[in-house]
């Protein structure tokens, strides 16, 4: 099964724009990450859509951060780009009754829960602003 790398995608994304004076276009994204502009206009919709991005027109245009970084954290870039379930494991539901069945599902649904909570907590618990900070710091403690 395929990983869906939209939330990581995106936020490396996002900290090129802060970095970069002025608007970058969907091409220029597209090139970096390796694939196609309009894939790119896709998915950066739900972030304009949410206030994050916006989008100009034009001679010069493209996308620009709307918003202060300190306010939005990877769960709500998550959630912009139509982020998936977090996870894909599951519960089977057979035959009503089964008394196996019940105890396995209630043993992995609360273990699902619990991971889903965490990682939701941690994921709110970050910033944009975070993530910007940590590579300035990388990259300012790099030798050349």
């Amino acid at each position: 099964m395929r990983n869906d790398g939209r939330l990581s995608r995106m936020l490396h994304v996002l900290i090129h724009m802060a970095q970069h004076d002025g608007p970058m276009t969907s091409e220029a994204i597209a090139r970096m990450l390796g694939t196609n502009p309009v894939l790119i206009r896709r998915t950066m919709a739900g972030l304009r859509n949410a206030g994050y991005v916006r989008s100009e027109k034009g001679h010069g245009g493209g996308w620009a951060i709307a918003t202060d970084l300190e306010t939005v954290t990877l769960l709500d870039v998550h959630h912009a780009v139509g982020g998936p379930h977090l996870f894909a494991i599951g519960i089977e539901h057979p035959e009503p009754g089964c008394q196996v069945a019940a105890v396995v599902n209630e043993a992995v649904s609360d273990a699902l829960q619990e991971a889903e909570r965490l990682l939701v907590e941690r994921l709110a618990s970050i910033s944009l602003a975070t993530l910007v900070q940590t590579f300035d710091e990388r990259r300012g403690s790099v030798s050349v």
